[in-house]
C-alpha cells in the first residue's frame, strides 16, 4: 500500500464520508427500533431515534444480515481454533463487538475496529458516557492511561484505533501495538468504506489485507451498477455529498469486483448481489417475517437498490474452503440474459425539445379519450397523491397538458380501461398500503366540448364527468396494482380484471367479469389451469379475450410467462403460450398488443445486464426478442417502471410513455419529468 500524502489529504472530503456513519447509524436504529433485527446497542450511538421509511429499513435490515450470516459463519467454521479475530475497517459506529458479547458469541475472539481518530474519539466518548456499553467492557478502565499511539480503548476483547485505513504504516503499528496477531485466522469488514477511497488507495487495502493476513476471509458490502438510471442517481448522490464512490468507474459489476480480489492475492472470492442473497440464502419464513413488519408498497425501489448493492467474501490460506456465502444451487433469481437486438431504438421526447410538456407522477392511469387526447388519472408526484387529473392534447403546435382538478380521488395504481362510444372506467387503487380503494367509475368525455390549443384550460373540465357506478353481483375485491381489459363476451362488453393486491393479500389470482351495460358482475365460465397469481403485470384485449405477461409473484420474485384468454363456446379458457427465446421475466412494465405482436415496454427485472428496453414477442409463432433503447436523447435518467403508455396513432408505431420513476433509496426521488416518445415500427 502506498504511503499516503497527509499534506494533500482533502480535510473536507474526509469529512464528508465520516458523516455518512453518522446517517447510516440512525438508519440502522430505525430498522432495528421496528423489530427487523435485534440490537438493544445502537441506540447509544445516536441523539435521537428518528423513523425512517420501510425502504430505507428494508434496505439496512438486508445489509445487517448479510454482514451478520457472514460473521456467524467465520465464527462457526473457525470454532475449534484457539485464537480468532475480527478487524472492522472503517467501522464508524458499529455496534458488533457489543452484541456478539450479549449473544455470548466470543469465546476465543478479539475485536479491532479502525476508523478516522475523529470517529473513534467520538465513539469512545459514547461508549464511556453510557452505562449499558460501559458494563460490555468490564475489563476496559477509561481513568486509565491509553498505550502510546492511536489507541482509544482497549480491553481484553476489544480495542478501538483512531487511524487512517489509507495510512499502511500507521495501521500495521497500531494493530501490532493493541495486540493483534498476524497469523490468527481473521475476518476483514469492510461496510462501505473502500469506495470512498481513491481507487488505487482501497485497491492497496485489499493486497496489503491478503498480504500481511495468511488465514483470513474479507467481507466487503458495497454499491455496484453505476450507469443504470437507478445508477446514475447514487452516483449523483454521493457526488452531492462530497464523498463520491470511486470504485464504481473501475469495478462496476459483480464480476470485476470479484476478480480485482482474485488478482491482489485473493485466493477465492465470491460477490452476489443483494437480490441474489435475500431470496437465494435468507429463509423464506424469515423473508416473511420481515415482509410482514410494516405495510409496503416500494417493490420497484426496492429490488433496485438490492441489485445495486453486494455482499463479497474472499478467502486465503486454510480459510479458503470456508466460503462465508454460497451462490444457492437452485438460484430463485432467472439467470438468463437477454437476447438482445444490436439496434438501439432512440426514445426521443415527446416534442423533440425541452419545450414538452411538463408532467410527472408514479403509480398513475391512462387512456385515450379520442384522436390525440389522453387522459391521466391518480398516481404520486411532488405535488403528493392524486394532486390533479390531467389531459393531454395533442394540437397543431404539439402537445400540451391541462391539470385539472382532482376528480378521481386520491389513489396510485389503479386502472382506467377506454369503452368505445362509452367513455372509461376507473377501478380499484390505493391511497395507501392500508387504504384500497374498491369504488368503480365511469367518466365519460364530450369531445365537442374540447378547445383548441389557444383555448383557456377551464372548459377542459366541462367535456370530462365522473360518475360512480352502483355495480350489482359479488365484485372484485378492493386492490391494487391489477389488470383490468376490455374484451366481448354475448355481444356484450365486459371489463376483465385480473390479480393485484390487498392489505392481507400479497398476491391474487382470482379472475372477474364485469358487464358494462348492464354494470353487474357477472360469473363467466373459464377453463384451464389459470395463471400463477401476481400483480403489477400486464394485460391487453388480443383474439376476443386477452394475452397477461410477467408480474410480480407472491415470492417477490419476476414472472416471465404469458398466458393468454382464449373465447370458447362457452366462456373462455387459459393457455400458455411457449416462448423461445425465453423471455426474462419483468414486472411493472407496460404492454400493447399491435397486429399479433406483443410490445413489453421497460419494467423491473433482476438481471445484471442494464434494465429492461423493448421486448416484442409474436402471439402466432411465440419467438421473442429483446431491444435496447437508446436515451441518449433524454437529458435525465429515464426510469421505466410506475409508468404509463399509449399508442398515439392507428397504425400503432409511436408509444408514448408518461410519467414513472419513484424513490431511490435513500438518494432521493427521482420522477421523469416529462413525457417520451418510442418508434416501435422500427422493430414491427
Amino acid at each position: 500500500m502506498p504511503v499516503y500524502d497527509r499534506n494533500k489529504k482533502k480535510h473536507g472530503r474526509d469529512t464528508a464520508v465520516q458523516g455518512t456513519n453518522d446517517s447510516s447509524v440512525v438508519s440502522k436504529v430505525s430498522a432495528a427500533t421496528q423489530g427487523y433485527f435485534l440490537d438493544d446497542f445502537l441506540r447509544s450511538f445516536v441523539c435521537k431515534v428518528s423513523r425512517r421509511a420501510p425502504l430505507i429499513n428494508r434496505g439496512y435490515y438486508v445489509r445487517w444480515k448479510a454482514v451478520d450470516h457472514c460473521v456467524k459463519q467465520f465464527l462457526r467454521v473457525t470454532e475449534g481454533c484457539a485464537r480468532r479475530q475480527v478487524l472492522s475497517l472503517g467501522a464508524g459506529f458499529d455496534s458488533l463487538y457489543f452484541r456478539l458479547h450479549a449473544e455470548g458469541a466470543l469465546e476465543k475472539v478479539v475485536v479491532f475496529e479502525v476508523d478516522f481518530p475523529d470517529v473513534a474519539q467520538r465513539k469512545a466518548a459514547l461508549i464511556n458516557g453510557s452505562s449499558h456499553l460501559r458494563e460490555v467492557l468490564r475489563d476496559w478502565d477509561p481513568q486509565s492511561p491509553l498505550p502510546t499511539g492511536p489507541v482509544t480503548i482497549v480491553s481484553s476483547q476489544y480495542c478501538l484505533l483512531g487511524v487512517d485505513v489509507r495510512v499502511e504504516k500507521d495501521v500495521e503499528a497500531a494493530l501490532s501495538r493493541a495486540g493483534l496477531q498476524w497469523s490468527a485466522p481473521t475476518l476483514l469488514l469492510s461496510e462501505v468504506v473502500l469506495t470512498y477511497m481513491d481507487t488505487h488507495l482501497s485497491d492497496s487495502v485489499i493486497a496489503w489485507a491478503a498480504r500481511l493476513f495468511p488465514q483470513s476471509l474479507f467481507v466487503m458490502y458495497e454499491q455496484v451498477r453505476p450507469h443504470d438510471p437507478f445508477g446514475k442517481v447514487m452516483q449523483d448522490h454521493f457526488l452531492k455529498l462530497n464523498s463520491a464512490l470511486n470504485a464504481l468507474s473501475h469495478y462496476p459489476d459483480t464480476a470485476a469486483q470479484r476478480q480485482r480480489f482474485l488478482d491482489r492475492g485473493w485466493e477465492s472470492c465470491v460477490c452476489l448481489d443483494m437480490n441474489q442473497f435475500f431470496l437465494g440464502l435468507v429463509s423464506e419464513k424469515e423473508r416473511r417475517r420481515v415482509e410482514s413488519l410494516e405495510p409496503f408498497d416500494e417493490f420497484e425501489e426496492w429490488h433496485q437498490k438490492c441489485s445495486h448493492y453486494f455482499i463479497l467474501t474472499a478467502s486465503k490460506g486454510c480459510l479458503t474452503s470456508q466460503g462465508l456465502i454460497r451462490a444457492p444451487s437452485v438460484s430463485p433469481v432467472p439467470c438468463m440474459s437477454p437476447t438482445m437486438s444490436p439496434q438501439k431504438l432512440p426514445v426521443l421526447p415527446i416534442m423533440g425539445g425541452p419545450g414538452g410538456p411538463h408532467m410527472e407522477g408514479l403509480g398513475m392511469a391512462s387512456a385515450v379519450l379520442g384522436p390525440g387526447v389522453i387522459l391521466l388519472t391518480g398516481g404520486s408526484g411532488r405535488r403528493g397523491r392524486g394532486g390533479a387529473d390531467m389531459v393531454l392534447i395533442r394540437g397543431q403546435a404539439g402537445w400540451r397538458c391541462v391539470c385539472l382538478e382532482s376528480r378521481t380521488g386520491v389513489r396510485m395504481y389503479h386502472t382506467l380501461t377506454a369503452v368505445p362510444g362509452w367513455g372509461c372506467i376507473v377501478f380499484g387503487g390505493r391511497s395507501s398500503p392500508l387504504s384500497p380503494i374498491g369504488s368503480v367509475v365511469r367518466v365519460t368525455f364530450d369531445p365537442t366540448s374540447l378547445p383548441d390549443t389557444s383555448a383557456p384550460v377551464s372548459p377542459v373540465s366541462e367535456c370530462l364527468s365522473l360518475t360512480e357506478m352502483d355495480c350489482t353481483g359479488t365484485g372484485a375485491s378492493s386492490r391494487w396494482r391489477h389488470t383490468a381489459s376490455l374484451l366481448r363476451y354475448r355481444g356484450q362488453n365486459f371489463l376483465f380484471v385480473f390479480g393485484g393486491r390487498t392489505v392481507a393479500e400479497p398476491v391474487l389470482g382470482d379472475a372477474h367479469f364485469l358487464c358494462v351495460d348492464n354494470q353487474h358482475w357477472t360469473e363467466v365460465p373459464v377453463e384451464g389451469d389459470p395463471p400463477e397469481p401476481r400483480h403489477s403485470h400486464s394485460a391487453c384485449g388480443y383474439g376476443g379475450g386477452v394475452v397477461i405477461f410477467g408480474g410480480l409473484s407472491g415470492g417477490g420474485v419476476p414472472l416471465g410467462d404469458v398466458v393468454l384468454l382464449r373465447p370458447t363456446d362457452e366462456g373462455f379458457c387459459w393457455e400458455r403460450l411457449s416462448v423461445q427465446p425465453a423471455v426474462v421475466p419483468r414486472y411493472s412494465h407496460s404492454a400493447h398488443v399491435i397486429g399479433h405482436k406483443l410490445v413489453i415496454l421497460g419494467g423491473v427485472w433482476l438481471q445484471a445486464e442494464g434494465v429492461p428496453g423493448l421486448a416484442v414477442i409474436d402471439l402466432t409463432t411465440g419467438g421473442s426478442m429483446e431491444h435496447c433503447l437508446d436515451t441518449s436523447a433524454i437529458p435525465w435518467p429515464l426510469m421505466l417502471h410506475s409508468f404509463c403508455s399509449e399508442l398515439l396513432d392507428e397504425e400503432g408505431a409511436a408509444v408514448a410513455m408518461i410519467g414513472g420513476g419513484g424513490n431511490c433509496f435513500s438518494f432521493g426521488t427521482h420522477l421523469n419529468p416529462k413525457p417520451v416518445t418510442l418508434d416501435v415500427g422500427l422493430v414491427l
